[in-house]
């Protein structure tokens, strides 16, 4: 095989590659196709992979092959943890990635210094400052998930003028290299700068705005991938890089959307503190409680039932319990469906996630809006392990600090239903009325115990009907 047609064969690999991350990427957007966007992102990757390997500049695959096994040793535990661990595994992937890109845009660096051009060190250098920022604003974030960092706010007095002036420095001295790439001791203080700006970043932020967050550093890793590639004169990598970025950016504006928060708000807000006095609050008033028979008994005379999911159920390893449940009600001829908030979880689509590995069917997943104009025709709002996103107060107290938030309107069912383990306020730190109004009845305990307690509740309640049909 001549050098022109390896050259040839190597292109069409790449185009092929490209286009199967744009397919994946459309099959994603719908939980229907999703597994056939994971499959086309994982052939494409594969595809770019095995076509860089037969590139004739490659001489020494010993550098490749060795952090292939490393990598492959680190990477196969990390995709065996558990649905509720995805999150803070899917932050470490973005650390991981940003680390990469990082470390072959430093090495580019040193070998290019100090006859670089301008241009080819602006390209370096906002590489290497955006994935050194992802890298460790991404472990925080991952420690935050993990539960190993506080998930509050860490804040402290001019915290956003301090980040703010970090970042600038950061930006100065890549400005500096690139007028001189010879100051090559400006170099690792640049990237120390920009490794400490994303601690920064990231420690003010909340556990309720995790979603977003991870969106956001998914964004920052792509982008520091398509600067890589042009580094490197990688058409393939700036394309996936690229898709990778804007998707992230685009999925990061529908999780603000969702929350009605701007930007600004999400990085800089620190929301999620708890107020003073929110406990004292809730010591005053009183709330209706149920055991599972009771609940058994209202959900066996309901027609139209809703299910919102929440954290609290992944926390719980609830969802193969919830399909058991929807398939006991489900044969007494109840109408079921999920109500699906965006932002519900810790990252983008957990809830949809859960539901589909306990196979719940696609077509019962709704979306927040489409579920809010059918709850007041609705029987029974069960809400499992969720609270801020059903919380009334972001319509109705405009002093409180989710005012203004769209939520899941369980409130207009006719009886609602709330599994939680206790009163506790969620990510967002506020007190949620719902769990106060004559309508609700609180289901305390753990959700997977709880609702697997109401399956077997509504089994026996069969049981005598289908004794009588068999005499």
């Amino acid at each position: 095989m001549t050098a022109a047609t390896t050259a040839q064969l190597i292109d069409f690999a790449y185009i092929t590659a490209a286009v199967l991350f744009i397919l994946a990427l459309k099959w994603l957007s719908s939980p229907a196709a999703a597994r056939h966007g994971v499959l086309a992102g994982e052939i494409g990757a594969a595809l770019a992979v095995v076509a860089t390997l037969f590139n004739p500049a490659l001489t020494e695959y010993r550098w490749i092959v060795i952090p292939l096994i490393v990598g492959a040793a680190i990477g196969v535990p990390l995709g065996l943890v558990k649905m509720t661990a995805v999150p803070q595994r899917t932050a470490l992937s973005h650390a991981f990635g940003a680390l990469s890109a990082s470390v072959i845009g430093i090495a580019e660096y040193y070998v290019r210094a100090p006859h670089v051009t301008k241009f080819g060190m602006v390209e370096i250098a906002m590489e290497v400052v955006i994935g050194a920022l992802t890298f460790t604003g991404s472990l925080i974030a991952a420690g935050k998930l993990q539960g190993i960092l506080p998930q509050r706010p860490i804040t402290y007095r001019g915290q956003n003028y301090v980040s703010l002036a970090v970042l600038g420095a950061a930006v100065i001295l890549a400005l500096v290299l690139t007028l001189h790439p010879e100051f090559m001791r400006l170099f690792p203080v640049m990237i120390g700068v920009a490794l400490l700006f994303g601690v920064l970043l990231v420690t003010p932020i909340g556990g309720a705005d995790m979603p977003t967050v991870i969106s956001l550093l998914n964004s920052y890793a792509g982008l520091s991938a398509a600067l890589l590639g042009f580094v490197l004169d990688s058409k393939v990598l700036v394309v996936a890089g690229a898709l990778d970025g804007s998707s992230g950016f685009i999925l990061s504006v529908i999780m603000c959307k969702a929350m009605n928060r701007s930007f600004r708000n999400v990085m800089f807000g620190a929301f999620g503190q708890l107020p003073a006095g929110a406990q004292a609050v809730e010591q005053e008033r009183t709330v209706r409680s149920a055991n599972a028979e009771d609940a058994a008994g209202i959900l066996a005379a309901a027609s139209k039932v809703a299910i919102i999911p929440g954290y609290g159920m992944a926390v719980a390893q609830a969802q193969h319990k919830v399909r058991d449940l929807y398939d006991v009600l489900t044969k007494r001829g109840v109408d079921v469906r999920f109500g699906i908030h965006p932002v519900a979880g810790r990252m983008p689509g957990h809830m949809n996630v859960l539901l589909a590995e306990a196979d719940i069917p696609y077509d019962r997943l709704i979306e927040m809006d489409d579920m809010n104009s059918d709850l007041a025709q609705t029987d029974v709002a069960l809400v499992i392990g969720a609270n801020d996103v059903t919380n009334p107060a972001a319509r109705t107290e405009s002093s409180s600090p989710i005012y203004g938030m769209p939520i899941i309107d369980v409130a207009k069912a006719q009886t609602v239903m709330v599994i939680k383990r206790s009163l506790s306020p969620g990510f967002a730190g506020i007190d949620n009325p719902l769990y106060y109004m004559d309508k609700t009845l609180m289901l305390f305990g753990d959700a997977k115990a709880f609702v697997g307690d109401v399956v077997r509740e509504l089994s026996a309640m069969q049981a005598p009907a289908a004794a009588a049909g068999g005499r």
